[in-house]
């Protein structure tokens, strides 16, 4: 599909030396760089509802678990 976009002359110079470098048309470079960014923004998106459905899970601490944690930190030392 084409699309039609504005980029900064600066963003589109430095895509342009990159393209040339990597010695690939210019729309593949782009086409990476929006699946990188994508990607990137899906991983964030999971971890955010993942955050969310812990948060709304969490209870109090389990004391047991608290004094094993401090002792084995503890050891560690």
């Amino acid at each position: 599909m084409k699309v039609a976009i504005s980029v900064p002359d600066r963003v589109h110079r430095a895509a342009d030396r990159v393209a040339r470098r990597m010695r690939v048309p210019r729309s593949h470079l782009y086409v990476k760089a929006m699946e990188a960014f994508l990607a990137a923004a899906s991983g964030e998106d999971i971890t955010r509802r993942l955050d969310e459905v812990y948060a709304a899970e969490a209870g109090p601490a389990d004391r047991f678990l608290l004094e094993s944690a401090r002792a084995t930190l503890r050891r560690s030392k």
